[in-house]
């Protein structure tokens, strides 16, 4: 083998070796080490910061303050209050909105009513909780206010009832209340009997709600809430008690049905004996509807269907143009909000001591403004639904529980189907 050859043999070889030998291994030549690899992000020592998830509510009950009565200091009181929509917890809103004084409530639970019994006031066993405001079991309400509780820890089925219970331990004044409950209620006149869940110390029953006046729930399968504002045609007076037929109910039935991202939470705003241009039972409409509809949880469509008791109340409505107006102002303060807005004929009442030919013609003239006047955002014409076609001043017999002016559970039932579900959307 000749020099040159042997040269060459050598060099390669020794490139060999150099291209088999590790980095590490070649340290001490003077050349850089490659750096560590870099972790995985799986494997990393920094914590993972996740944006936190907000909590979704929907308005699931509603009862509207419509006055006060005297203060039963001592006293326990279980309201029953029947739901649309469920979810995972819930909150309850308190009312001190029409009392004078402080309002101190020493004790509020949440239970389960037991299923079927809606005139029962035992709880379900183990779904008592206690209400917290704060984290403290006690509250004081300052007169003209509500205040929420904290979240209660309760899964609450869809189209349940609900037992709230409230023990006042001083005389706090006025109790604010709502008049026409269409469901039986408990009263138990003395001690903190909040947190039982056998019902026997509530000895009296009563026909209408304390202190409530809103239910919440958490992570319900639905997209927000419809509010019904109106008076007894909608608080439910000619309906069968502890049955849940007024016409909110059974439109709350009807969304039921819907897929959860069409489904609302129901909410009746009624007062019976209500107003919209004056005072009557309960504030007018203009004036309680910040509280009544746009402080509410997710509202997103609102039914107005309110105006009889200003035509046939004293002093009587006169002018339609005053109505109109009034719906107007209703109509512009909830789109400001986003919320779409559904004008419900007013329903014909001939045959009731307070019809006259002359209310009649107001009444008539009021309902062609809903129909054409373009106040609203969508019309449902419940006088339509219900009125005789042979005389179209009075409601059919089968929906007239016999004082020609409130619906039976069948009227109720028809006002509710001629709702379009589609119209109850936002904005």
């Amino acid at each position: 083998m000749t020099r040159a050859i042997m040269v060459r043999h050598t060099l390669a070889a020794l490139v060999t070796a150099l291209a088999l030998t590790p980095p590490a291994a070649r340290a001490d030549t003077g050349s850089t080490p490659a750096p560590p690899p870099l972790p995985s992000p799986s494997l990393s020592s920094s914590p993972v910061r996740e944006t936190p998830v907000p909590l979704v509510w929907t308005g699931t009950w509603e009862t509207a303050p419509s006055g006060t009565v005297a203060a039963r200091p001592g006293a326990s009181y279980r309201n029953v209050l029947h739901v649309s929509v469920g979810g995972s917890a819930l909150r309850v809103r308190l009312t001190n909105r029409l009392g004078t004084q402080p309002l101190r409530l020493g004790a509020v639970t949440v239970a389960l009513q037991e299923p079927g019994e809606p005139k029962s006031p035992d709880a379900v066993p183990g779904s008592m909780r206690t209400a917290t405001f704060a984290g403290s079991s006690t509250v004081t309400i300052p007169a003209g206010e509500d205040r929420v509780t904290d979240t209660v820890k309760l899964a609450v089925p869809a189209d349940s009832n609900l037992l709230v219970t409230v023990h006042t331990p001083g005389d706090s004044g006025p109790v604010t209340y709502h008049r026409t409950a269409k469901q039986t209620n408990f009263l138990a006149l003395s001690g903190d009997w909040a947190a039982e869940e056998n019902g026997d110390a509530y000895t009296k029953t009563v026909g209408s709600w304390y202190y409530v006046t809103g239910v919440d729930v958490l992570d319900a399968p639905a997209v927000g809430s419809v509010v019904a504002l109106g008076d007894s045609l909608t608080d439910g007076a000619g309906t069968t008690t502890d049955a849940n037929r007024r016409w909110p109910d059974r439109l709350a039935d009807r969304l039921a049905a819907l897929p959860p991202d069409r489904r609302l939470g129901v909410l009746n705003a009624g007062i019976s004996g209500n107003r919209v241009l004056l005072e009557g039972v309960g504030p007018r409409a203009l004036t309680r509807f910040d509280a009544d509809v746009l402080s509410r949880t997710g509202v997103r469509a609102l039914i107005v269907f309110e105006g009889i008791n200003d035509i046939n109340g004293t002093p009587e409505q006169t002018v339609p143009r005053a109505f109109v107006e009034a719906y107007k102002s209703l109509v512009n303060r909830a789109h400001a909000r986003g919320i779409r807005v559904i004008g419900a004929t007013i329903t014909p009442y001939g045959g009731h001591g307070r019809w006259s030919e002359a209310r009649e013609s107001v009444r008539r003239q009021v309902n062609t403004f809903i129909r054409t006047g373009g106040i609203f955002d969508a019309v449902v014409d419940f006088d339509a639904a219900v009125r005789d076609p042979a005389f179209p001043h009075r409601m059919r017999a089968a929906y007239d529980p016999g004082d020609h002016l409130h619906f039976n559970d069948a009227g109720m039932r028809a006002m509710a189907d001629l709702i379009n579900l589609a119209d109850l959307r936002s904005l």
